[in-house]
């Protein structure tokens, strides 16, 4: 299939799901003793997105931030948000450590 036919090549670089491209099996990526955050890809209507990022603005977030929050409201209300699911990460610069 050639790319007039709708086929995607390959693209270079590092994959973005974070398997590796080695085939080895290796656990999940961990930072400072928690679970990497997933990278979901998410296609939305331009009207959409540009009232997402209003709203987010007015509530002083990132609009990942705010997809994130109104996804954990409608999980929670809806009874399915995982028992173990960690708290959304502070906002800011992370805090310097008192030693340094």
């Amino acid at each position: 299939m050639s790319p007039a036919d709708g086929a995607r090549e390959p693209r270079e670089g590092p994959d973005p799901s974070g398997a590796g491209g080695d085939g080895a099996a290796e656990g999940p990526a961990v930072k400072a003793g928690r679970q990497a955050r997933k990278q979901v890809l998410l296609r939305l209507d331009p009207q959409v997105h540009d009232a997402l990022a209003r709203w987010a603005g007015e509530e002083l977030r990132s609009a990942n931030a705010q997809i994130e929050f109104l996804l954990r409201r409608a999980l929670a209300e809806a009874g399915r948000l995982p028992g173990g699911a960690g708290p959304i990460p502070p906002r800011g610069r992370p805090r310097a450590s008192p030693d340094s």
